[in-house]
């Protein structure tokens, strides 16, 4: 059983939402005021290398799906993102739309989908973006691993990574460094 790992760009003040600016928003693209560097890159391609496949919400999956299919690189970032295993969780999404090569619907209870994943024998299933999802797993308790790059910006308003459920959730720091323009890697896992 692998684990389930949660990836996340935020902003200091917890701010998830529209890093790169596809979804429109007024402050959305903000990572691309900064340069991770060399360290914020390895960063992001080990964490996709050690995974088996990708966990997503319908929303960051139809964003994903535009974007990466025509994408080639030197590091194989783009031919990983390509070639493995995609499971998008979504009750609306047909499967003539989850057209992104290797994808798999969801359809039943996220939880209990995630639950059956990570009973399969295989590495880890990594969830970028996805914020509804992330946040319905994080109150389950069904995330293993958190890795975050926390950007060096207030933004103010906008959808956060944790949400106001009250329940307390204590972490143990697994990893820290900082890359290119004072990002910080955080690297998480639940106490439980």
């Amino acid at each position: 059983m692998g684990k389930i790992v949660l990836t996340e760009f935020v902003t200091v003040d917890g701010v998830m939402e529209d890093p790169g600016g596809a979804e429109g928003t007024e402050r959305g693209g903000w990572v691309f005021s900064f340069d991770r560097g060399p360290e914020g890159d390895k960063f992001k391609l080990d964490e996709l290398m050690d995974a088996d496949a990708m966990l997503l919400g319908r929303k960051t999956y139809a964003g994903f799906a535009q974007a990466w299919p025509s994408r080639t690189d030197e590091e194989g970032f783009a031919e990983r993102m390509n070639g493995m295993r995609k499971y998008v969780v979504s009750s609306t999404l047909s499967d003539e739309d989850a057209s992104w090569n290797n994808t798999v619907v969801l359809r039943g209870d996220p939880a209990e989908e995630v639950r059956a994943l990570r009973a399969q024998p295989g590495g880890n299933i990594l969830i970028a973006g996805s914020g509804q999802l992330a946040r319905a797993l994080i109150r389950q308790t069904l995330i293993d691993e958190y890795r975050l790059m926390v950007f060096p910006v207030v933004l103010g308003p906008g959808q956060r990574l944790f949400s106001d459920s009250g329940a307390l959730s204590r972490l143990s720091l697994d990893e820290c460094s900082t890359c290119g323009d004072g990002i910080l890697m955080l690297v998480y896992h639940p106490l439980r």
